[in-house]
């Protein structure tokens, strides 16, 4: 992969948040699932969108993308018995695809690349032989299973990563008999369930929330629609945190009211004293001068990068707890977003599940290990703005990830670099 030479400057204007490519994961997967013709708008064919792609396409159904529509043909969904699917290096894929292949039966090997080969996904060889489902796994990729999901209780742990009761979410509706998911621990990433229940309400699936955790009753349809995705609060952090440090930014295409965990980078931005104004679609944040705000991470991971660039360029002392579960991302994200401040000139200190990080009002510059990691490049673009000199980052191309066009829009409202 490039390097890219990101030199200290100014972000101002206007730019549109991409769609989300949390929605869109999911809106693929219920337009393939309700077996007729669904259009999706708009989408982004970020690397991890395109796996996706890829796998509803593996399990039978039909895709084609046209400008950012993608139509889904699910009318062929499960009928191919064996199936390959390539998640390439996105989790959620992985997590989201083993239960809806075991729920239609399909004898299915999962492979990866990259980080995610190493991931964790020994929770599926633990509940899923106790529903049907034969799987031959080491705890990590490869995995293969056989057999056909069986409707029943499910326990689970809820400080997991939530893709993978997202997994069960989309497969329990399609089988013979009510289930249940059942938390075990208290819930983690909240946000990530409430997407995906909004998702699957839209294609005419429903979800009961208790005090145990959710009821799914059996023998539900899928029920073909056109979806309009959302715009992308996790990618939109970034140029609404430029705008904190270095400029004035205002992001379109956002909801307040979006099911999104991530918008809660809006009320973190005025705890730390940023200059914010929200209207119904679009936030606006300028330079001001920043102070500390220490940050519960449980239900916000992958903010806590950038966060970590928003408490460097602040007064006193951040600590950003509950992370614990970055450790297992594209990256370990603590230790990377760590090194990234330190590697620029920032002060910092590692904790087991977060990061204490001493304000300084701004970094020096220095040579960025990017880790192959698309939020770790990103958030050192954005720390590149509150540098007194240049900062080189590796890995450039790892952006391709979820947000492929993110320096075009860096370039676009003034910031500076050279590849």
């Amino acid at each position: 992969m490039s390097d890219i030479i990101v030199k200290p400057s100014q972000l101002y204007g206007r730019v549109t948040a991409p769609p989300s490519k949390s929605d869109v994961h999911r809106a693929i997967i219920c337009a393939a699932l309700s077996k007729g013709v669904c259009r999706i708008a708009p989408v982004a064919l970020s690397d991890d969108i395109k796996a996706t792609i890829g796998c509803v396409r593996s399990l039978g159904a039909a895709t084609e993308i046209n400008g950012d529509v993608l139509t889904v043909n699910g009318t062929n969904i499960f009928k191919n018995k064996t199936a390959s699917l390539d998640c390439k290096e996105s989790g959620s894929t992985l997590r989201f695809f083993v239960p809806v292949a075991a729920a239609g039966g399909i004898e299915t090997e999962f492979s990866g690349r990259g980080s995610l080969v190493s991931r964790p996904i020994g929770l599926f060889a633990d509940i899923l032989p106790k529903a049907g489902v034969d799987c031959e796994t080491s705890g990590t990729l490869p995995l293969k299973i056989k057999g056909k999901l069986k409707a029943g209780t499910f326990e689970v742990a809820g400080n997991i990563s939530s893709q993978f009761i997202t997994g069960l979410l989309f497969a329990l509706p399609l089988l013979d008999g009510d289930s249940k998911i059942v938390l075990t621990t208290p819930l983690q990433s909240v946000g990530y369930i409430d997407m995906t229940i909004a998702c699957l309400k839209k294609f005419g699936v429903n979800v009961e929330t208790t005090d145990y955790g959710w009821f799914v009753k059996g023998n539900q349809k899928y029920i073909s629609r056109d979806y309009r995705t959302d715009g992308d609060w996790s990618q939109a952090a970034f140029f609404l945190t430029a705008g904190a440090v270095s400029g004035d930014v205002t992001v379109d295409g956002i909801d307040i009211n979006s099911t999104q965990g991530d918008k809660e980078i809006v009320n973190l931005l005025k705890r730390f004293g940023a200059d914010v104004e929200v209207s119904d679609d679009s936030v606006r944040v300028r330079k001001s001068e920043l102070s500390k705000a220490d940050i519960d991470a449980s239900q916000i991971p992958d903010l806590v990068p950038i966060l970590s660039v928003l408490a460097g360029c602040a007064k006193n002392n951040t600590v950003i707890h509950s992370a614990e579960r970055l450790r297992i991302k594209e990256s370990d994200r603590l230790k990377t977003t760590a090194d990234m401040l330190k590697a620029v000139g920032g002060k910092v200190e590692e904790k087991s599940d977060g990061l204490e990080i001493f304000g300084t009002g701004g970094f020096k510059g220095g040579t960025v290990d990017g880790s192959n990691d698309h939020r770790i490049v990103m958030s050192a673009a954005i720390a590149a703005l509150a540098c007194k000199d240049d900062v080189k980052i590796t890995d450039r191309e790892s952006i391709n990830k979820s947000f492929p066009n993110f320096f075009d829009e860096y370039k676009r409202l003034g910031g500076v670099f050279d590849v």
